[in-house]
């Protein structure tokens, strides 16, 4: 585990939990609870990434994310969208170059998107060039930043690992706190690597494009007045298309402690808001919004 996952755990570390996972309902209860807990902060961060790629070809692909035209129905993105509720500033951070460029995505006090998702307040993002090259970043923060209920503080590093025959980049995501209402939160830690598998050919084109994501990251929540730490290391590779709004694919194996408790499976490429974990031989179903 890298030292980002085992410094954000050791945080939480001497938080107790109030699990009784040595019991079959225990173990249940624990499980239900980190599941639904990592796939929310995984589907909200795929969510970062598509709207970090989407901003415009300057910066990214272009028309990702919010800025392309999502059909709600299927959560499958079918182009551009030509119609906006949020606004954009960009401002050079060195008046000598174009780049490092900061991008400010302001979605005022609610923005119902084509994707049917309410947002409201700012992301941030500072690119140090073109995506598609080789060694450049783009760091995201968040400014009263509301996705639907949840409040999303932390920091999303996404950084282009690439060589000229493959497309890569590590997403680091650096002590992020969901907060929700009543006072339960999701604390998240997570080091992840994408690689394109297909759509490389039409690299200004988005919709044909599939991504592998393998990795692993760590957590806490705290929910109705109970509290569980889990960490997760992704078994077979998850994946992510543009043209679907959720993760399709592969499996997690979710841990506590030293002792994995439960399996995730994100289906077998059905673009589909629904994952499955098993846990004592039981099979339940998570729904992602």
């Amino acid at each position: 585990m890298t030292y980002l996952l085992i410094t954000g755990l050791l945080l939480s570390a001497c938080k107790k939990q109030n699990d009784e996972s040595g019991t079959a309902t225990g173990k249940e209860e624990f499980a239900l609870a980190a599941s639904q807990s990592d796939a929310t902060a995984e589907e909200i961060f795929d969510d970062v990434f598509n709207n970090v790629m989407g901003v415009s070809p300057e910066v990214g692909i272009g028309g990702t994310g919010v800025f392309g035209r999502m059909n709600v129905s299927s959560g499958r993105m079918d182009g551009v969208d030509s119609t906006t509720c949020y606004t954009l500033a960009a401002k050079q951070l060195n008046s000598a170059t174009r780049f490092p460029l900061q991008i400010t995505i302001d979605f005022g006090s609610g923005c119902t998107a084509r994707d049917g998702r309410v947002r409201k307040g700012k992301i941030s993002v500072i690119y140090t060039g073109n995506l598609f090259i080789s060694g450049n970043s783009a760091t995201t923060t968040f400014e009263n930043y509301y996705l639907d209920n949840i409040r999303v503080d932390g920091t999303h590093k996404l950084t282009n690992v690439g060589s000229p025959d493959k497309i890569s980049y590590t997403i680091q995501v650096i002590n992020a706190k969901l907060s929700q209402s009543a006072g339960n939160y999701i604390q998240w830690n997570s080091e992840k690597t994408i690689t394109q598998v297909e759509g490389g050919a039409t690299p200004l084109i988005a919709l044909d494009d599939a991504y592998n994501i393998t990795g692993q990251a760590g957590g806490s929540v705290q929910l109705n007045g109970k509290y569980f730490q889990w960490s997760t290391a992704i078994a077979t590779p998850l994946m992510k298309r543009f043209s679907c709004r959720w993760i399709s694919k592969g499996t997690l194996s979710l841990k506590k402690g030293n002792d994995q408790v439960a399996v995730l499976d994100y289906g077998s490429g059905t673009c589909d808001n629904t994952v499955v974990f098993t846990v004592n031989g039981s099979i339940h179903e998570i729904t992602l919004h």
